[in-house]
């Protein structure tokens, strides 16, 4: 399909101002770049009732996190959030329109986890925090309203990436019982050759050169991305785990590798929604400020939890 109207247009416009990929930059203009330029398609953010940073303990020291609580009696069920940038850019600030319209969509309890970047912290440092992060969501949600019964994770990009790393080794541990995983345009196999990656050369978009750029920041070697937490669709088993909405967009390099990871969770018995949204790129569940096709996939994602939240109240 041609290009959504309305990312031709941001298209035409980075054509115009000669935008420089972010791989050609140094890491701190590249970090800058990023924040602003989800900045500027993020739309006005979301009024929620209380926001709360706190700081808590991780495997390597601090982490932030954000507590977006929106109106209504709790408990409320909790989403443990974590946001893109290829393990590389980004920040709480990153996801913060994205964590402020769920939160409000969903009714939930929305815990934003920061974790360490590469290439300063390599493979498996983002995990382990994200891990971290999730345990501690569980441990401490009542303190904020939150019922602990009722959790979900969920991330765009590396995000995606985290979340399904995450709820690998909730598994592996024994716990905690995740209820619900939103996989957004996810990186999911380090040594994906597909068509989507092969085609996605445009240096105006996230591209395969964008793609191995973040990669080469996160691992130590080549090697580690063969571990599952790297590439979660190489888990030798994928059965037993929370149901899924994977989301995927037609201009991605990252496409088929998301929506093979939705076939393999399937295939291992694990109930999965998924939706391709055609003529955008990768980035654009972030750009709700800018894409229609953002607010529609943000909508779909708040359906999902929602859906997934109040049947584990009924059970309940």
């Amino acid at each position: 399909m041609p290009f959504d109207p309305q990312l031709q247009e941001l298209y035409d416009r980075r054509a115009a101002e000669d935008v420089r990929p972010l791989y050609t930059l140094t890491l701190e203009e590249a970090r800058a770049a990023d924040l602003a330029a989800v900045r500027a398609d993020a739309g006005t953010h979301e009024p929620v009732r209380q926001v709360t940073d706190v700081s808590i303990p991780g495997p390597g020291g601090p982490l932030p996190v954000r507590i977006y609580r929106p109106s209504g009696e709790g408990p409320l069920p909790v989403l443990v959030y974590f946001f893109g940038g290829g393990w590389t850019l980004g920040s709480l600030d990153t996801g913060d329109a994205i964590c402020r319209s769920l939160a409000n969509a969903v009714g939930c309890l929305t815990v934003a986890v920061g974790y360490r970047l590469a290439p300063e912290h390599k493979f498996p440092a983002a995990p382990d925090d994200c891990f971290a992060g999730v345990r501690w969501a569980v441990e401490h949600a009542g303190r904020y309203g939150g019922d602990s019964s009722r959790v979900a994770v969920g991330g765009d990009s590396a995000g995606g990436n985290l979340a399904a790393a995450v709820t690998l080794m909730a598994k592996d541990a024994g716990g905690p019982e995740l209820l619900a995983q939103l996989l957004v345009y996810p990186n999911t196999d380090q040594f994906a050759d597909t068509p989507s990656l092969r085609e996605s050369t445009d240096p105006l978009l996230f591209n395969r050169r964008s793609v191995q750029w973040y990669w080469d920041n996160y691992l130590a070697s080549p090697g580690d991305g063969g571990h599952p937490l790297a590439s979660p669709l190489r888990a030798p088993d994928h059965s037993g785990l929370p149901p899924a909405l994977v989301i995927t967009a037609e201009y991605d390099p990252l496409r088929d590798e998301g929506e093979q990871y939705a076939a393999r969770l399937r295939e291992s018995g694990v109930p999965v929604e998924s939706a391709r949204y055609q003529g955008v790129t990768h980035g654009f569940f972030a750009m709700a400020g800018t894409l229609d096709a953002g607010r529609r996939a943000v909508a779909q994602a708040a359906d999902y939890l929602r859906g997934a939240f109040a049947r584990a109240a009924t059970r309940g």
